[in-house]
């Protein structure tokens, strides 16, 4: 058995909670906890931090191997080391003396399913006791007292014909329990070392390195993630104001409130209707407008007002009671309230009038409708030309490309 390990405490000075920051649309946390959910090899994903949001946070991610670990105060702190709250858990005997131990760093988010089958391998291959992940810098190095560290400067080579260094990029060390235990190190005895892409030598530590790794991860990372097949829809969501609505506010001289509705919209959730395609929607605001619209459209889920959680967590509740998953789950937003649940869904989408924000999530298709104008429909349309679900007619429906 493997049992991974991902310490996340709250206290990050220099970016606060940086571990739940929203990073390429999804918690930073998110990205490594996926990629140890994915792989064959892990029994077990442990998170371990002292933070309630955070808790709450990895709660949402719906993995059946992950468990969240309370840890002490006194290993929290900012003195604390990881090694600290590795062995705080691993002197509980929460883990088998002949499991797999692998830390993992939430900062490195370029972790692969992909690497950590790999490294598991390589290191029973090579039949050592530990390893650790590096990437080789073909870079030139300097004492302080001018004399150089890895070349001969009367020779320089070419960088092809530069073997470099290996320097550690801090992404995942593995080792047996028993020999953290009894050496109270992350690694020990023979070490094996698991070489990795250059692009992964960053970490997150400052906000400046936050730009860098987004770009990074949609270059080489999520590119490789959003053209994988992606499942069915079962369940379409969608938000009212500025996406059902143009998101004005209109009033009569008597102070009534008026909204506009498109019928257009009507259709597309019909057509989802007769497909089997459950329907419904999430809004903050709570009127008998919406009230009276979502009667009429004849939806299965309706959840108007602030009483409810956020909109990822009604979606989440929605979920378990259709027993599906969120990458099951269509969802159409517009604004920052709509953020959470964007990152969380299988297929995202928003009307032209979305804020930047919306339209700067990751894989997320940007319509060329606004709301209010037909932007479900078109949607909805994109769904059934898309093959995310099957259309209840034989339409000829043109195909767009993921928005970037």
């Amino acid at each position: 058995m493997a049992v991974a390990f991902i310490p996340v405490r709250g206290g990050s000075k220099s970016i606060p909670l940086k571990n739940i920051k929203s990073f390429c649309g999804k918690p930073l946390v998110y990205w490594c906890a996926k990629a140890l959910q994915d792989s064959q090899s892990i029994s077990r994903i442990v998170i371990a931090t002292d933070s309630d949001e955070i808790k709450k946070t990895v709660n949402t991610f719906g993995f059946s191997k992950l468990e969240v670990y309370d840890r002490e105060p006194q290993n929290a702190a900012d003195t604390s080391s990881t090694e600290d709250v590795m062995l705080e858990y691993l002197h509980k005997g929460l883990a088998s003396a002949d499991d797999l131990f692998l830390l993992v760093q939430a900062t490195n988010p370029f972790i692969t399913t992909e690497d950590i089958e790999s490294a598991i391998e390589q290191m029973s291959a090579e039949n050592a006791d530990s390893l650790l992940t590096c990437v080789r810098y073909k870079r030139f190095f300097w004492n302080e007292d001018g004399t150089p560290i890895n070349y001969d400067y009367r020779n320089r080579p070419r960088r092809q014909d530069f073997k470099g260094e290996l320097m550690e990029n801090g992404a995942f060390y593995i080792s047996k329990v028993k020999n953290v235990l009894e050496d109270s190190n992350r690694l020990s005895g023979k070490i094996a070392v698991y070489e990795m892409p250059e692009y992964t030598a960053f970490e997150i530590d400052e906000p400046d390195d936050w730009v860098i790794m987004e770009k990074l991860f949609g270059k080489y990372i999520l590119k490789q993630t959003t053209t994988r097949p992606l499942k069915p829809v079962k369940l379409f969501l969608s938000d009212v104001d500025g996406v059902l609505t143009d998101a004005g506010m209109y009033y009569t001289e008597s102070g009534d409130e008026l909204k506009k509705f498109n019928t257009h919209d009507g259709m597309g959730f019909n057509l989802l209707r007769q497909c089997g395609i459950k329907t419904g929607i999430i809004t903050t605001e709570n009127t008998q407008m919406v009230t009276r619209r979502a009667k009429k459209l004849n939806l299965d889920y309706v959840h108007q007002g602030k009483g409810f959680g956020s909109k990822l967590d009604i979606a989440l509740e929605i979920c378990k009671l259709e027993g599906i998953g969120i990458d099951e789950v269509a969802y159409i937003g517009d604004d920052i309230n709509c953020i959470d649940l964007l990152g969380a869904v299988g297929v995202k989408a928003c009307p032209t009038n979305a804020t930047h924000r919306v339209k700067a999530i990751p894989g997320i298709l940007q319509l060329n409708t606004k709301g209010g104008d037909g932007a479900v429909r078109e949607f909805v349309e994109w769904l059934f030309a898309n093959s995310f679900c099957t259309a209840p007619e034989p339409v000829e429906l043109k195909k767009d490309k993921w928005a970037s």
